[in-house]
């Protein structure tokens, strides 16, 4: 009779080993959705509004994306050039860069 045990065991440690990367990546989503919902209600600006307004004044460094932190209400925008990353914090209810750093 075959043992089962150790396929179980394996599976519960894939699972535990999976979990704090799931969280993370929920948040995340949650993130994400909250800034589309806010965006909706008018309480923040799009990410399109944001990026239109920071791009060009970034023209010389390639765009990596953003993230938004619904805690701060803030978009960050990531930059690299010449190999160093760049990190434009803009407040997203007003457009303005509260923050860079290198």
């Amino acid at each position: 009779m075959k043992s089962y045990f150790p396929s179980v065991l394996g599976a519960i440690v894939a699972l535990m080993l999976t979990a704090p990367a799931a969280g993370a990546q929920d948040q995340v989503r949650g993130d994400q959705g909250e800034a589309r919902r806010e965006a909706r209600a008018g309480n923040i600006m799009r990410s399109g509004e944001i990026e239109a307004r920071i791009l060009p004044t970034m023209r010389d460094a390639e765009y990596l994306g953003f993230a938004y932190d619904s805690t701060a209400r803030a978009y960050r925008l990531k930059f690299i050039k010449e190999g160093r990353v760049t990190y434009v914090d803009v407040d997203a209810r007003t457009g303005r860069v509260i923050g860079r750093s290198r």
